[in-house]
């Protein structure tokens, strides 16, 4: 299965620079608990906006068009969603979208579910969530987080499911 997971402000910004224009542990927090186990697939500039290195108890795959990109020791690196669609078919655990903006944009097609933290907040960057044709999606459930000291802006989880039409 594949899942699509980011987090975004109230006005779609997903970035500044390859790396997120805000710091919401509460965030943070989901997203290791979503992703931990299981596969991450990201562009080369997120994975190197991330230092360069996958995150701990997770594989990670590099989606990048340059044939003769050299991926880290434990990292894969695959030049053609078709293999990232066939690797999740194939997969038993879900395999989530990652970033960057393009790979959202060429890899959502073929999703089945999207998580997505919304921050009450406008933020600077450079990088904006792709469009996304919403009347294809339901939403399952949106989930308040937690604001105090470390997580100063008030923000949502929110689980869609792609509306599949017989």
């Amino acid at each position: 299965m594949l899942a699509a997971i980011w987090a975004q402000d109230q006005n779609g910004l997903i970035g500044k620079n390859e790396v997120l224009p805000w710091y919401l542990p509460d965030d943070l927090k989901f997203f290791k608990e979503m992703t931990l186990g299981k596969t991450l697939v990201m562009g080369r500039k997120t994975f190197e906006g991330m230092g360069g290195r996958p995150l701990p108890g997770r594989r990670t795959i590099i989606l990048t068009r340059n044939e003769n990109y050299q991926a880290p020791v434990g990292v894969l690196a695959m030049n053609d969603i078709k293999q990232v669609i066939a690797y999740a078919k194939a997969s038993d655990h879900t395999v989530f979208i990652a970033g960057g903006g393009a790979i959202y944009a060429t890899l959502l097609p073929a999703c089945d579910y999207i998580f997505r933290t919304v921050i009450e907040d406008s933020f600077e960057g450079d990088t904006y969530f792709p469009e996304v044709k919403w009347e294809s999606w339901r939403l399952v459930k949106k989930v308040a987080g937690k604001v105090d000291e470390k997580n100063k802006f008030p923000h949502s989880f929110e689980e869609y499911e792609r509306i599949h039409l017989d």
